[in-house]
């Protein structure tokens, strides 16, 4: 089986590198031989009197062409292998515009102009430095192009698709057209007497007839391939059959329980209502939905031993003999389902009717131990709630410590916001001075040292409670918080409502600007080991050992909206947009209850202590999601993607999935 570099994540290895340098050493040879380092050449083309580039052009697609499907009809690499660049209308219309100009006037294209630089040729440099001050233009005016640089993002569009035909069909067409153009050349060629690639005509029928018998020959095939995949249809119902008759398909409860405890690589799924879920349910179990079995299953699709389980086993039979359908051969069903599980290995031994040995009874207690004791909160690298401070308060809470010396107030407003009114005492502070550019991404939060410095400078010493006003986004004072969580700082709170709950409790307001005194700020001696870079993600990307919350909008997560290079999200995130942790009422945005909040969270993460990573774009909504989880909920094993989608987006060798 063929895997590309891309499809491997090996893109930045040196085995990349060196197929990269063989590669282009072929390309350039091949591209000289064909006399393309010659601008007078390539531009003869663009006044009829030089056809070698419309030849060599449908000859390389045409090869591609039917070489790829050759290689995907035969099973040797699948498309999922390649990466296939998003079809962006907008862009690629007024890039193809300026493409075709520049090169009508120059010459050349980058390919061929660095074959051209090769060989010495002043105008091959002249046009690639060109392209080099070209490309730093555009780079410091994208943000004024940016709308029409995304204008009409359609994601991944296949001609074919479109075109509603086969893969093969549309091969077959693009041979007919290459061979109309190969011969079209021929009779220019001879007609003006023009330099002609070749003059033998029997080559060239020769040729035309062994592509149209390829091209031809894959619709044959692929014609065989369905007939065979409806014959392995079957065979496969015959196979699940006879798992079925032999019980392999099932996983005994006391084998279960032995595999979590002992930690191994399963994925329990529990496709009872959430509501019963919710009353209790296998330890590590995910909570998922028949309905949604197929697409949240996906990433684990013959890669870990999936088991089912319902209270009985109707339901899960039935998913299983669909996933299985679907080409899931991982999946099993737990025998007798949860009523199962509990009976044989939660039920009190004083309550058996048979004896047990020993041995048995020693696992007995384990297991009743492990499943039935209340969610423990073992130590984690991630940052936990003070104790003195409770993570949100209230409009009348706050009105009682005005003027405390201990409790710092920041307004998070922008300054003209703040300008005109804010609460006494409280001081201005925008969350982009908290962020700084690192390692080429934007957006991120700043290192330890910057931020002390930033606290020092409003006066905030290391034992201050800080509390966070927000305007008309909470995700700011999430933010901020971060900041606080990286110097070690526990002891903050935000105001439930923000500044609109303050005006709208008819709360005392002032213009007066409080009188600052700078602080020493000590941070603690605390690492943080709570933000996760991309190297991170990947890894739990690939063993599939941690929740991945995309917090972003859907839209964004599907791949339909982007503001990056890629569009879609990382493979086996599950999308749940942090603004629905949000309720609004008359302008007064509020955390819903922790009730709410807790039932929603508990439908896609097994337990409190689940790795778990939360991610948007550069970090700022997912603050938020952090805040929720570790702050008011006490997941204790929560990790922030501060540089988020804008960094995976724009590592091409990141899988992405829409």
């Amino acid at each position: 089986m063929i895997k590309t570099m891309y499809y491997l994540n090996t893109l930045d290895t040196g085995t990349a590198l060196f197929a990269a340098i063989l590669i282009g050493i072929a390309f350039g040879f091949f591209l000289e031989r064909a006399g393309f380092s010659s601008s007078r050449k390539l531009s003869g083309v663009f006044y009829f009197k030089d056809m070698a580039v419309i030849k060599v052009m449908f000859t390389a697609v045409i090869t591609a062409a039917i070489g790829l499907s050759c290689l995907i009809s035969f099973g040797f690499i699948s498309l999922d292998n390649i990466y296939l660049m998003p079809t962006v209308y907008g862009a690629h219309i007024v890039g193809g515009l300026i493409f075709g100009i520049g090169f009508a006037m120059g010459g050349w294209c980058p390919g061929t102009a660095a074959a051209g630089v090769a060989c010495g040729k002043i105008d091959a440099i002249i046009f690639l430095l060109g392209t080099v001050i070209g490309s730093v233009i555009f780079n410091e005016l994208f943000a004024f192009i940016k709308p029409l640089y995304q204008a009409g993002q359609s994601g991944v569009v296949l001609v074919y698709d479109s075109l509603k035909m086969s893969r093969n069909g549309f091969v077959l067409l693009l041979t007919l057209i290459a061979i109309i153009m190969f011969w079209l050349c021929e009779w220019l060629e001879k007609k003006r007497q023009l330099p002609i690639v070749s003059n033998n005509s029997v080559v060239l029928k020769i040729m035309s007839v062994l592509l149209l018998a390829l091209s031809l020959g894959l619709n044959f095939t692929s014609s065989k391939t369905a007939a065979a995949q409806l014959s392995d249809t079957s065979s496969s119902e015959a196979q699940l059959l006879e798992s079925i008759d032999k019980a392999q398909d099932h996983i005994e409860p006391e084998e279960l329980a032995q595999r979590i405890i002992q930690g191994q690589d399963i994925i329990v799924v529990d496709v009872r209502p959430a509501d019963e879920y919710n009353k209790f349910h296998i330890r590590n179990a995910m909570n998922i939905p028949l309905e949604a079995l197929h697409q949240e299953l996906d990433s684990f699709k013959n890669k870990s031993m999936i088991i089912l389980y319902s209270n009985g086993m109707t339901h899960p039979a039935q998913a299983r003999d669909s996933l299985y359908r679907s080409g899931f051969t991982n999946v099993y069903l737990l025998t007798d389902g949860l009523n199962g599980f509990i009976d044989r290995c939660l039920k009190p031994i004083s309550l058996r009717n048979e004896p047990l040995s020993e041995d048995m009874d020693l696992k007995v207690d384990n297991w009743r131990s492990y499943f039935l004791a209340s969610e423990t909160m073992p130590k984690s690298a991630t940052p936990q709630a003070s104790t003195s401070q409770e993570p949100l308060v209230d409009a009348n809470w706050l009105e009682k410590n005005l003027g405390k010396p201990s409790i710092k107030i920041i307004d998070l407003r922008s300054q003209p916001e703040y300008n005109t009114g804010h609460i006494p005492g409280s001081l201005a502070l925008s969350v982009e001075n908290l962020r700084t550019d690192i390692n080429g991404i934007g957006s991120m939060l700043q290192p330890a040292d910057m931020l002390a410095r930033h606290m020092s400078l409003m006066g905030i010493a290391s034992d201050d409670a800080v509390i966070f006003i927000y305007g008309d986004r909470v995700h700011d004072a999430t933010l901020a918080g971060m900041a606080l969580e990286r110097l070690g700082h526990k002891n903050y709170a935000i105001l439930n409502g923000g500044f609109a709950i303050w005006k709208a409790s008819n709360k005392l307001l002032t213009t007066d600007l409080p009188t600052v005194i700078a602080s020493k700020y000590q941070a603690a001696n605390y690492t943080d080991e709570f933000t996760a870079d991309s190297q991170t993600v990947l890894k739990y990307v690939q063993n599939k050992k941690a929740v991945i919350i995309d917090v972003r909008p859907a839209d964004y997560y599907n791949g339909t909206k982007s503001d990056e290079a890629r569009a879609g999200h990382v493979p086996g995130a599950i999308n749940r947009p942090f603004s629905e942790d949000i309720v609004k009422t008359n302008d007064i945005q509020q955390f819903k209850s922790v009730e709410q909040l807790q039932t929603a969270y508990a439908q896609i993460i097994p337990t409190k202590e689940t790795k778990v990573i939360v991610h948007c774009r550069t970090g700022h909504q997912a603050s938020q999601t952090f805040f929720v989880l570790v702050r008011l909920l006490g997941y204790t094993n929560v990790l922030w993607y501060d540089a988020g989608w804008s960094e995976w987006a724009a590592k091409q060798e990141l899988p992405i999935k829409k």
